[in-house]
């Protein structure tokens, strides 16, 4: 079986989405902020006017921050319940993954309950999350009400 992934860095550890869940990659843009959203979004950007949450992905994972750059790329990707863009470094490539390049995740390393799968490819190892726990239950429901308090200023602005 092959599965297509969509591989990124975030500064030195390249990591993979499922290129299933991968919608399109954009440059890097303004970001509105978002009252009452969860630590680990930066603000909400509007694609074709739908309100998209931005992750900050280092931010989830605890890796090196930094101030965000107009090289950067907005990976806009689905989970199970929105659309979200995650902030990375560069998008390297889309490749194809066999079974016999996936590794088997160890429970005790840090962030396993954020992988679907380890990739080793060309000697590296690349980290494949799984989507659906990039949030948790209680900020998936914050940024759901913060989502909603925004989408309701406008529509009551626009009166």
């Amino acid at each position: 079986m092959q599965n297509k992934i969509v591989i990124f860095t975030l500064g030195a550890p390249r990591c993979a989405l499922p290129l299933s869940r991968v919608e399109k990659v954009i440059r890097a843009v303004e970001i509105s902020p978002l009252p009452k959203a969860p630590e680990i979004v930066l603000g909400i950007i509007n694609k074709a006017g739908t309100l998209i949450p931005v992750i900050d992905v280092r931010r989830r994972f605890r890796f090196a921050s930094r101030e965000l750059s107009i090289d950067d790329r907005f990976v806009i990707a689905k989970t199970a319940n929105r659309l979200v863009a995650l902030v990375v470094d560069a998008v390297d490539e889309i490749t194809e993954l066999t079974d016999d390049e996936m590794v088997p995740v160890e429970q005790d390393l840090p962030f396993a309950e954020h992988l679907k799968g380890v990739a080793k490819i060309k000697g590296n190892l690349i980290m494949i999350y799984d989507l659906d726990q990039f949030l948790s239950l209680d900020e998936e429901q914050a940024l759901s009400s913060a989502i909603s308090t925004v989408s309701s200023e406008k529509r009551d602005g626009n009166k």
